[in-house]
């Protein structure tokens, strides 16, 4: 089994990347990607226990870019002492904290009194994204669940206002190509785009140097696993799976390695053609590097 789009507590998950590579162990992944936002900064650790345990670790990453709220690139094979890489972490760990501290000032507004020694109580001290805004939320009874908390609070107009700026997709995918990665477009369905508008948007990405789709993802349905896959084939594009598992107590639906009520096992991920693709690709941008 694989899954090559997973998130450690390194950036909005709930296990540290010792436990998420544990996990994916215990649930039968045998190649694995960290993929963490806008950072590496878990992969070595997930890669020692990855090693451990018998599991092929994959350096990987995920960089939200400009074009709209989901438009992500996944990075695989990504150099993990990467200084472009690391510099750009630094830059949106000012920023994220610039936005986390606004959001706090947004929800006192609306009277969700909550504080930053709130966050770190309920999560364990780490992190301050979205999800750790969500459980804490929950926790202190402004909303029913993480998806309560989220659809309240948290993909609301007054969010997105302050989203913290992003690079554009041309300096997201070069950030991965110049670290030895393989660009990859996340989740495409989230992006609700129709044919003629995906197509355009997908040449310009290939034309920045994007090498792929993720055809395979938990919440794809049958279609649309389909319809991208004869995407990618049309364009030479490679394909990948991956279940973007956070934690059962952040996306308690999602599962490692399986997805969403066992959708990448029902989808019959070729895995040998699939992972023969993707050592190709990062091979080749290994010997271009």
């Amino acid at each position: 089994m694989i899954d090559l789009h997973t998130h450690s507590r390194c950036s909005d998950g709930q296990d540290t990347p010792e436990e998420l590579v544990k996990a994916a162990a215990a649930a039968g992944v045998t190649v694995l990607a960290l993929t963490d936002h806008d950072n590496i900064n878990g992969v070595r650790e997930a890669r020692l226990t990855a090693e451990k345990l018998g599991i092929r670790l994959i350096p990987g990453i995920e960089i939200s870019v400009q074009g709209g709220r989901e438009l992500h690139i996944l990075g695989y094979g990504v150099d993990e002492e990467d200084g472009g890489l690391h510099a750009f972490y630094e830059e949106n760990r000012c920023l994220r904290i610039k936005r986390r501290d606004l959001l706090l000032e947004q929800l006192r507004a609306s009277g969700v009194s909550i504080t930053l020694e709130d966050i770190n109580r309920v999560n364990n001290g780490k992190s301050s994204g979205r999800p750790h805004f969500a459980r804490t939320l929950v926790a202190m009874g402004y909303a029913e669940s993480v998806q309560d908390a989220f659809d309240r609070y948290l993909t609301t107009p007054e969010y997105y206002a302050i989203e913290r700026p992003k690079p554009a997709p041309e300096e997201g995918i070069a950030m991965i190509r110049r670290a030895g990665g393989v660009a990859v477009l996340a989740h495409p369905y989230l992006l609700k785009l129709e044919d003629a508008a995906f197509r355009a948007l997908l040449e310009l990405l290939i034309s920045y140097g994007l090498q792929g789709i993720e055809c395979y993802y938990s919440k794809h349905t049958p279609e649309e696993t389909a319809y991208y896959k004869s995407i990618a084939e049309e364009y030479s594009l490679l394909y990948t799976c991956g279940s973007d598992y956070h934690g059962v107590s952040v996306k308690p639906d999602i599962q490692l390695g399986s997805g969403c009520n066992n959708s990448l096992l029902k989808a019959g991920v070729p895995e040998e053609s699939l992972l023969h693709q993707l050592d190709a690709a990062m091979a080749e941008r290994k010997r271009d590097r």
